[in-house]
């Protein structure tokens, strides 16, 4: 008998996405990715009911857009030596590779490390007209990097407001997006809020600081410092819930 994958049901269904849906976003980001896949609502009830183990590395990278979630941490059979290989639907070949993660892009050794995988703190600033006060905003954030490009997603209990960030990073310097959806209970009531992003990599890859730009409710611009400080490596579970908590003030 298989074994149910729950946990990538649950992180579907967290996503608010059907089998259909989910199926979509992982075409779609193997497309943006340049990695095209042919993600079918029968390979995700393939995967959640455990007839497939482990996903072949075009479709891990691309849950990982979709998830913002590590791949070990979506419930998969762990297969440190090897990664399953075929077309997905049912193969149980398998191929060596080194790591689902890619070789480091041009430049980015000048950083300092490898990778910018890991648990990064994320803490920005941002004035409040309506309380006429400053105020700052912190995340535990999952940073999973696939080439030059770097996604970032808040841990659900590090905050009532989820955070996503997707970033391109070039040498020393991260451009991309942010969003955030404000807690329901809170000052914003539920509001979506976006904009866009800089930072600089400091050069021993364990700091980017830079500025936000977004919009505010009196139809402005607005902009502020915001920075990533790096917590550690580890994407495991049990690094995840350690971080998966409020960051200090």
């Amino acid at each position: 008998m298989a074994t149910p994958n729950s946990t990538l049901r649950a992180v579907r269904l967290g996503l608010l996405m059907s089998l259909d849906d989910f199926a979509r976003a992982i075409r779609d980001a193997g497309a943006r990715a340049g990695r095209p896949n042919e993600a079918s609502k029968r390979l995700i009830q393939r995967w959640e009911s455990g007839e497939t183990v482990a996903p072949r590395p075009v479709y891990a990278r691309a849950l990982e857009s979709v998830t913002g979630l590590p791949i070990e941490s979506l419930g998969f059979a762990s297969v440190p030596v090897a990664r399953i290989s075929g077309d997905g639907h049912g193969g149980h070949d398998m191929e060596p590779t080194a790591s689902l993660v890619p070789a480091a892009p041009q430049g980015e050794a000048q950083t300092g490390r490898r990778n910018h995988n890991g648990v990064w703190l994320s803490r920005y600033e941002y004035f409040s007209s309506g309380r006429d006060a400053a105020f700052v905003g912190q995340h535990y954030v999952v940073v999973l990097q696939h080439g030059n490009r770097l996604t970032a997603r808040s841990l659900p209990g590090s905050s009532d407001s989820p955070l996503t960030m997707d970033l391109e990073i070039d040498g020393h310097v991260a451009t991309g997006t942010w969003t955030e959806q404000t807690a329901t209970e809170g000052y914003y009531r539920g509001a979506r809020y976006h904009g866009a992003v800089q930072l600089l990599v400091e050069p021993t890859g364990r700091r980017m600081t830079g500025k936000w730009v977004g919009f505010g409710k009196e139809f402005d611009v607005n902009t502020g410092p915001w920075q990533l400080v790096f917590q550690d490596a580890s994407t495991s579970k049990a690094a995840l819930a350690a971080y998966n908590k409020r960051p200090e003030v």
